[in-house]
């Protein structure tokens, strides 16, 4: 699906078509709106297989004067009770006159911007606005890193109380999440340094105070995901080795009692036998 909009007098508004300086978000394009895009734009046809594959990493790459910005998003998935936390691709792509986002899906980033959450934005400032959303991208980052890290308390305190294998496997998926953050954010933040050379995105002087403002933010993010993987890790093996504490405590207590059954029936076979 393809949308179309501008800002007008400081508003994000919808428009009914294209037109010079307005930002064109593509969530899950079929075939058709993408071959368009490629025709009216001059795009190279691997930019958006990039966007749309959800196992590229992040990435810059121009060609013929378009450029392609591929970034990790992070993203909240729930599967009944259950929370967990991953990464998709977003593709931002340059062109001479506009901005165009392409996503396999929906995402809270990209809505944030099209229902205009985001104060400041100019679509026709095509670098900025790309700024500006790798901005929401590492702030949406430390919003789901702080949600982690009070999921994780409560979980330790369920487990202190009663060890159960729900929160163990909820655990689980919560460092599985940090581990996808950790690298996501790694991939952005490399993307991020090759921008700020300004060889391929000509940047202005705000816009170099703004990339510096989203580099500040994600190498938070970064630390941010390391420190509660390490936490998370140590509380995962503290509760391995109570669990196997606890497990070697009830084999000795089985081979006691076993023992003690064992007893009688030695002695009244050692009986038997001399009867």
């Amino acid at each position: 699906m393809l949308s179309y909009y501008k800002t007008l007098d400081g508003h994000m508004v919808k428009i009914p078509a294209c037109e010079p300086g307005c930002w064109i978000n593509c969530v899950a394009p079929n075939d058709r709106e993408v071959s368009s895009l490629i025709r009216d734009f001059g795009l190279e046809p691997d930019f958006f297989r990039a966007a749309m594959d959800e196992e590229e990493s992040s990435h810059i790459d121009s060609e013929d004067g378009n450029t392609l910005v591929v970034i990790d998003i992070p993203i909240v998935e729930k599967e009944g009770k259950n929370i967990t936390y991953s990464t998709m691709p977003l593709g931002l792509i340059l062109t001479a006159q506009n901005l165009i986002t392409v996503s396999i899906r929906d995402n809270p980033v990209v809505c944030e911007f099209a229902q205009g959450l985001v104060k400041g934005v100019q679509t026709n400032l095509k670098t900025r606005f790309l700024l500006q959303v790798m901005l929401r991208v590492a702030a949406r980052y430390l919003q789901y890193l702080k949600q982690i890290d009070k999921i994780s308390n409560y979980l330790e305190m369920e487990l202190r109380r009663s060890m159960h294998n729900e929160e163990l496997l909820q655990l689980l998926d919560i460092e599985k999440s940090l581990v996808y953050f950790s690298a996501s954010l790694k991939g952005n933040e490399i993307t991020l340094q090759k921008i700020m050379r300004g060889k391929l995105i000509p940047l202005y002087e705000e816009d170099q105070d703004l990339l510096e403002d989203v580099l500040i933010e994600v190498k938070q993010a970064i630390e941010m995901s390391g420190i509660y993987l390490n936490i998370l890790s140590g509380t995962m093996n503290a509760f391995s080795s109570l669990i196997s504490n606890n497990l070697n405590v009830v084999m000795r207590v089985l081979v006691s009692i076993t023992l003690l059954i064992s007893i009688p029936l030695v002695i009244s076979g050692f009986y038997g036998m001399n009867v």
